[in-house]
């Protein structure tokens, strides 16, 4: 018997009847998987390569390593990853969008149900429309930051018709990082040009 209400973090099934309620994954394969995910880095390298990295403050202020004000627009301020990560300023770590290159970011808010580890289902098929590409849980845990490439010049909240809203960034703003990969993804970047245009028409 299977249980509905929660799902396993590794390979997104119900989880049996009898797991434990602090248990995160349905069988000893999925434990073993999740527990040698989390030894590894889960950012992608297309991320950890660019010397675009920030601190930032538990209110998401943004923070240069040496703890001063810093600035989206402002590559003075930013770091490489070694630095970023190194660093012990503020709560945690921010990569800045730039026009340089074609990284963006959709953000879903207000998604995930962080007890049951459950997508929406808006947001699980958008999920399944990036296909293959690098997704972590928001700050909040509650929420996808779903990483890719596509041409995004200036950002955008894409109200959808059922009332949720989904933001597209590409350039001009920092997105706060936790490392919390969401399931399964893998740490690339995919091409999010199709998601994008469905979104936006």
């Amino acid at each position: 018997m299977m249980r509905a209400d929660r799902v396993c973090e590794w390979c997104g099934d119900d989880m049996p009847l009898a797991a434990r309620s602090h248990a995160r994954s349905c069988s000893t394969r999925c434990r073993v998987a999740l527990h040698r995910a989390a030894k590894k880095n889960a950012l992608p390298e297309e991320l950890t390569i660019r010397d675009r990295w920030i601190r930032r403050s538990s209110t998401k202020v943004p923070l240069t390593v040496g703890d001063m004000p810093a600035s989206s627009t402002d590559p003075r301020t930013w770091s490489s990853y070694k630095s970023a990560a190194a660093s012990t300023v503020g709560a945690g770590l921010g990569f800045v969008l730039s026009d340089v290159d074609d990284v963006v970011c959709l953000d879903l808010d207000h998604c995930l149900n962080p007890l049951t580890g459950r997508l929406a289902p808006w947001a699980a098929a958008i999920v399944r429309d990036a296909g293959a590409t690098y997704v972590e849980v928001s700050p909040s845990g509650d929420g996808l930051h779903i990483w890719g490439r596509a041409d995004v010049r200036h950002g955008r909240r894409i109200r959808r018709p059922d009332g949720t809203a989904v933001e597209v960034y590409g350039t001009g703003r920092y997105i706060a990082m936790t490392g919390r990969r969401h399931g399964s993804c893998p740490s690339i970047l995919a091409d999010l040009s199709a998601v994008i245009t469905k979104l936006t028409t």
